[in-house]
């Protein structure tokens, strides 16, 4: 109705018919009005949606944003339901956003306490604050993946699909209201004599793919233009690129510098002795390169590093270990810190080494 009343005002305009005008104008204001009345209805109260609470396996998680506190996650699990619920593991794709300091806590292969719906069994949130019995359990437990045919979704209509409905739906009622009166809109068209022929264009892409198996990487990439790796979110852009580019997300050596970053890994190592690229918390890196140029004892800094390795076994379990190292004319200095960026250590230029 809105696209039919829309076209008959167009319409009405061209061909200086009043009525048709009017009419379609008549039309719009009563669907504003509709619309109006009825978003000043409050809807009656719902009732809250029954909720149950179990364990889920992490099987992949994928940071999707990070220029706030919290970064949005993309989680991919394996949801183990209560026996007593009666319902098989499942698998489920969500998304939910995460504080940067919590993000070391959640890693490939570990166990989530969530909270799903029966109902909607799609509908689950991962509880980042768990009750100390749901923790315990959390920890001493070990499931199993799900096959990928259990994966469940929302069987309505995305947002996308929603979006072309409407725009089709709109175009149906103007091309209605055009066609209804195409004899007066396109009276002049007889006069036209036969179009010319067009030559066709066509295009081809040809693409080759060379596959090679290696246990050892090295990918990198040199950002251009006026900005550099400091730019918020320019670094997790970045490290996302080059895990896509090399087909991983577990690495064993991460290094930034102002320009460039560049990543290591080795597919024979296992899990324990490799990094996740998304769970560091790059918004916070700026901050310690600032640290390390002002407090370390350099006064004239000319270039600056972050160096990110798994823990050495020296960081008590902390996680990876993140070092930035700035040079100058001074010498160079170094500050060490752990996986959500706390300073745990300062090296300045008199005792770097």
């Amino acid at each position: 109705m809105t696209g039919a009343a829309a076209s008959a005002v167009v319409v009405g305009v061209i061909l200086g018919r009043a009525t048709v005008f009017l009419t379609g104008g008549g039309v719009l204001l009563l669907l504003v009005l509709i619309g109006f009345v009825a978003g000043r209805r409050s809807p009656g109260p719902d009732a809250p949606p029954v909720t149950r609470t179990a364990l889920a396996r992490i099987e992949d998680l994928r940071a999707t944003n990070g220029e706030s506190a919290d970064v949005p996650v993309e989680f991919r699990l394996t949801v183990a339901p209560e026996p007593a619920d009666g319902r098989p593991a499942y698998r489920v794709v969500i998304d939910q956003h995460i504080n940067l300091v919590d993000i070391p806590a959640y890693r490939p292969g570990g166990t989530a306490v969530v909270e799903y719906r029966p109902d909607e069994p799609w509908e689950v949130r991962i509880v980042t604050r768990p009750t100390p019995e749901w923790s315990r359990r959390a920890e001493a437990a070990e499931i199993d993946s799900a096959p990928a045919s259990t994966l469940v979704e929302n069987p309505g209509l995305g947002e996308g699909s929603w979006c072309v409905l409407v725009l089709f739906a709109f175009l149906a009622g103007a091309a209605l209201v055009v066609l209804l009166f195409r004899g007066e809109l396109f009276a002049s068209d007889d006069a036209a004599g036969p179009a010319s022929e067009r030559p066709a264009v066509t295009s081809s892409a040809s693409a080759s793919v060379s596959a090679s198996v290696s246990r050892t990487f090295t990918t990198s990439t040199t950002v251009s233009g006026p900005s550099s790796l400091l730019v918020p979110g320019r670094m997790r852009e970045t490290v996302t690129e080059l895990a896509e580019r090399a087909g991983t997300s577990d690495v064993t050596a991460i290094t930034i510098r102002e320009r460039r970053m560049e990543i290591r890994g080795d597919s024979a190592l296992p899990p324990a002795e490799t990094l996740h690229v998304q769970m560091l918390p790059y918004e916070l890196f700026p901050a310690l390169v600032r640290e390390a140029r002002t407090t370390l004892g350099v006064r004239t800094p000319q270039s600056w590093r972050i160096d990110v390795a798994p823990d050495p076994g020296a960081w008590q379990g902390v996680g990876p270990r993140v070092r930035v190292t700035v040079t100058g004319e001074e010498g160079t200095a170094h500050l060490d810190a752990d996986a959500t960026a706390r300073i745990v250590e300062r090296r300045p230029v008199a005792k770097a080494g």
